[in-house]
């Protein structure tokens, strides 16, 4: 007698219950701005019973989320009051929820970009049986630096500091700020042909304090997209060039 025909159901996988609204949404085409708040719930509460019919342990922020779906669809359902002549507009009650959402869509576009470079890394093989360990170098694209590779160079130069109070200390009246030294470092670049090294920005000796502020004022123009790191070789020099389509202005705050 022949066994009877097993059906497997496989359900994807969800880190949690935003994963799984953020799977919804993109599987609805609907903006993420605009939820067809009924629908959505609806089919995430789906979701929720298949997987007690296959007997897996829900997590309660699911549960959490649940509850607040319905919270969220009965207050869209129920009629509002009539609005007074100079009372501001009811707030949307899916504008927090949508917020969430949209910050959890920026971190996962991050990991999967991360994934992606990830995977092709692993498709690189270097092969030099004659060269020594040492030698092999892998190239680095200009403009691929972010600005977690000058860390290295700002834990070097907090080494070299000298341990004394910072200016302000020093100077009460002599104001240090992250504005004014965007300023000078955005000159000190801008006005270098072939580019500078970070650790040129500082003239010794130069406190841990100073080695902060130069710091956090070249990640900043670096975010404004006014500089931007080099790196020649694995492990080379980090040299900051200005942009060339920066304008000649100050940089803003």
């Amino acid at each position: 007698m022949p066994k009877p025909m097993q059906m497997v159901l496989h359900l994807p996988i969800f880190e949690g219950p935003l994963d799984l609204l953020l799977h919804l949404v993109r599987e609805n085409r609907v903006s993420i701005t605009d939820i067809p708040i009924a629908l959505i719930t609806d089919q995430y509460l789906e979701y929720l019973r298949m997987m007690e019919e296959l007997d897996l342990d829900i997590a309660s922020e699911f549960l959490v989320m649940a509850a607040t779906l319905l919270e969220i669809k009965s207050r869209m359902l129920l009629p509002k009051p009539p609005r007074a002549e100079g009372e501001d507009e009811e707030e949307d009650p899916r504008a927090e929820l949508v917020a969430r959402l949209v910050e959890y869509q920026k971190y996962k576009a991050l990991v999967e970009t991360l994934q992606t470079w990830e995977a092709e890394r692993k498709q690189w093989f270097f092969r030099s049986p004659d060269a020594p360990v040492p030698d092999y170098e892998l190239p680095i694209p200009l403009g691929e630096l972010t600005p977690q590779h000058l860390l290295r160079a700002l834990e070097r130069l907090l080494a070299e500091a000298v341990d004394i109070p910072p200016p302000a200390i020093l100077t009460p009246r002599k104001k240090l700020s992250l504005r004014l030294r965007m300023v000078e470092v955005w000159r000190r670049i801008h006005t270098a042909a072939e580019g500078m090294r970070f650790e040129q920005l500082l003239d010794a000796p130069f406190t841990r304090w100073e080695v902060l502020l130069t710091f956090l004022a070249v990640l900043e123009l670096m975010r404004q997209g006014r500089v931007e790191a080099r790196q020649e070789e694995l492990f080379g020099e980090i040299t900051l060039w200005a942009r060339k389509e920066a304008s000649d202005g100050h940089p803003a705050a």
